[in-house]
């Protein structure tokens, strides 16, 4: 067992469909910090033995553990000792964050901030939406 009381990990694969027609993307949204997910080893997974399978509370797949740090863990990731809560949203997914050894993951309000996008253009604060970028005639 690891000596790493908790960590969050990066949930990928989000823009795929599930094989039941669910959105990942949509179960994205509906997921609320700290709800309990669910971590399910694939080791008959024909792209990665190691893949780990991510699940909501409402039992619709969100997605997957990045590749890397499915191999890192995958042999502990799918035990009683490992507790996985739902973090927030990203770009590429969502974070979750583990705990180990049967520990509560515990989460901060730093966990919970997304990270602020760059971008050259500058944002109208009184404007109520973000407009489209106009791209030039070829």
């Amino acid at each position: 067992m690891t000596s790493i009381p908790e960590m969050s990990l990066a949930v990928v694969g989000a823009a795929h469909p599930n094989a039941d027609g669910s959105n990942r993307q949509f179960e994205i949204l509906l997921c609320h910090p700290g709800e309990p997910v669910t971590l399910v080893p694939e080791p008959t997974n024909v792209h990665d033995r190691n893949a780990v399978a991510v699940f909501s509370c409402r039992e619709v797949q969100i997605g997957y553990i990045s590749a890397e740090r499915a191999r890192q863990f995958s042999p502990q990731l799918g035990g009683e000792m490992i507790r996985a809560v739902f973090q927030r949203r990203a770009n590429f997914g969502a974070w979750i964050r583990i705990g180990f050894e049967g520990r509560e993951p515990h989460l901060t309000s730093a966990m919970l901030a997304e990270a602020v996008e760059q971008t050259d253009a500058p944002i109208d604060e009184d404007q109520p939406f973000y407009p489209d970028e106009i791209w030039p005639d070829d």
